[in-house]
């Protein structure tokens, strides 16, 4: 029986355009879809229930896609159906969406159903870059949707910055990041731009004006700098928040605790097994079942993956954590890894952990490699 809390991720497939960088999983929908959607993702909140009636949540994300287009009156209706069925008790609620329109009335109607936390793509505050990511909004309509958001009553207000874009210079991030601060937010996303295949940006990567890993390393560290700069902490590899206000609901997935995933293409963790909706809205509807998603180099659970997870994060693997969770430490074999990458300011060892630095983070994956 799970007695600890599950998060809760909704994936809300619908959007109004494809960004050429975004390989989420979405889609334009109609109305008559997207009620029938909400009315297949409350179906399967009740099944759940049924299934599990002793299960219980106290974080649930609505990820996508773009959340805000379903409109506040389905994830209302979503957001009733999900506090009946797993309780929402102190629950970190967010809801991801594009400051692309207005979201006054957005805002103030899902704050009343229990929305406590928004998280906006701004990607960047300049010009120019908004144009080649595709974005629709300018960074005024940022400010005022994140002001909006504190008018409703909504004052964890998270938004996230692209890093290494095309054209991007110190000088222009250095004003976005600006921008975000001045703007009042509690936590801010800043992720590297990977090119993903099936990306309109993949079929056209050699005509980008992308910058080489050795800018992108710099741009990664002059982020970090003027994020904790401007009194936002880093606490994973992405993210930086005020100390109290780091996503509740991701830590669950750098943490390796259980989580429950709903909507075409969501992942889940739950009973010690990962298994996954197709990216198919289609057979999402039609009601097929999630498939087992299995990796034999990391197993479910293990070590390999917690630890894995866990350096994601600046307090990386603890002594003490291990020990709870695993009735082991640390291996000496990763300490003496790890160590290693001491010197070169990659890594820091001490008898209580073992963590990534800023400058580690660069390089995790294949440090990561070698200590796991």
């Amino acid at each position: 029986m799970q007695t600890t809390p599950i998060g809760l991720y909704i994936h809300v497939p619908f959007c109004d355009g494809k960004c050429p960088y975004c390989d989420f999983f979405s889609m334009r929908g109609t109305e008559e879809i997207m009620d029938e959607y909400t009315n297949s993702i409350i179906y399967h909140i009740k099944q759940y229930k049924k299934e599990y009636p002793w299960l219980q949540a106290d974080t649930l994300y609505f990820g996508g896609g773009t959340p805000s287009l379903l409109g506040s009156a389905r994830l209302c209706k979503i957001l009733d159906a999900a506090g009946q069925a797993f309780g929402l008790k102190n629950a970190e609620i967010t809801i991801e969406a594009n400051p692309d329109r207005n979201l006054k009335k957005f805002f103030r109607e899902v704050k009343q159903a229990g929305a406590n936390r928004i998280s906006l793509g701004l990607q960047s505050a300049d010009r120019q870059e908004l144009h080649l990511l595709g974005r629709k909004h300018t960074a005024q309509d940022a400010a005022r949707a994140v002001e909006d958001a504190h008018t409703a009553g909504i004052d964890n207000v998270s938004l996230d910055l692209m890093l290494a874009v095309p054209g991007q210079t110190p000088e222009s991030l250095r004003n976005s990041i600006q921008f975000c601060l001045n703007a009042g937010v509690t936590h801010l996303s800043a992720y590297l731009l990977r090119v993903e295949e099936h990306t309109a940006f993949w079929q056209r990567r050699q005509s980008l004006s992308l910058p080489d890993e050795e800018q992108a390393a710099q741009l990664y560290e002059t982020a970090c700098a003027e994020i904790e700069r401007g009194g936002l902490q880093q606490y994973e590899i992405s993210n930086f928040a005020q100390p109290g206000k780091e996503s509740r609901h991701n830590l669950k997935y750098w943490d390796l605790q259980p989580y429950l995933g709903l909507g075409p293409a969501a992942h889940s963790f739950f009973q010690g097994k990962r298994f996954y909706w197709p990216r198919s809205l289609r057979d999402f509807l039609r009601g097929t079942s999630p498939l087992p998603e299995e990796d034999a180099k990391i197993p479910a659970g293990s070590f390999r993956e917690y630890a894995m997870l866990r350096l994601r994060l600046t307090q990386g693997l603890t002594e003490q954590d291990c020990q709870k969770r695993y009735r082991t430490g640390i291996p000496d074999n990763l300490r003496r890894t790890a160590k290693k990458y001491e010197a070169a300011g990659l890594t820091e060892v001490t008898a209580d952990s073992v963590r990534l630095t800023a400058k580690g983070f660069l390089v995790s994956n294949a440090l990561l490699a070698e200590m796991l």
